[in-house]
């Protein structure tokens, strides 16, 4: 399985809204919920007055289109993780899976995932 970096810095935010976002831009993720509205998005992309936010995330996606019949992809890659003892934050889209850990853990984690059989690629 290959696995594609994203050579940019994310942030986690909280909004009041998604007024202001460009929401046609790449890599922008949105999740409201009866309690909150959440955006991830390059770091740079952040609009001013978030409620709460969590900087210097990095990423990575499997590539491809990913068939909802599989079965333990992000089992399988959160489990190599957790054994580092890294922690991610994982966006779901249609096509594939985007994990996110923390940029200090982000060459540990790729390093953890290529000696478990992972081709990383930029």
């Amino acid at each position: 399985m290959i696995l594609k970096t994203l050579p940019q810095l994310f942030t986690v935010s909280k909004v009041t809204d998604y007024a202001g976002i460009d929401l046609s831009a790449e890599y922008v993720f949105t999740g409201s919920t009866a309690e909150e509205k959440s955006l991830v998005c390059p770091t740079l992309s952040v609009p001013t007055g978030v409620l709460s936010r969590e900087d210097n995330w990095r990423g990575f996606y499997v590539s491809g289109q990913l068939d909802f019949s599989l079965i333990g992809i992000l089992s399988e890659i959160s489990g190599i993780l957790a054994k580092e003892k890294i922690g991610i934050f994982v966006v779901s889209t249609y096509n594939t899976d985007y994990v996110f850990v923390k940029e200090n853990n982000f060459m540990p984690a790729l390093g953890a995932l290529k000696r478990a059989g992972y081709t990383v690629a930029d």
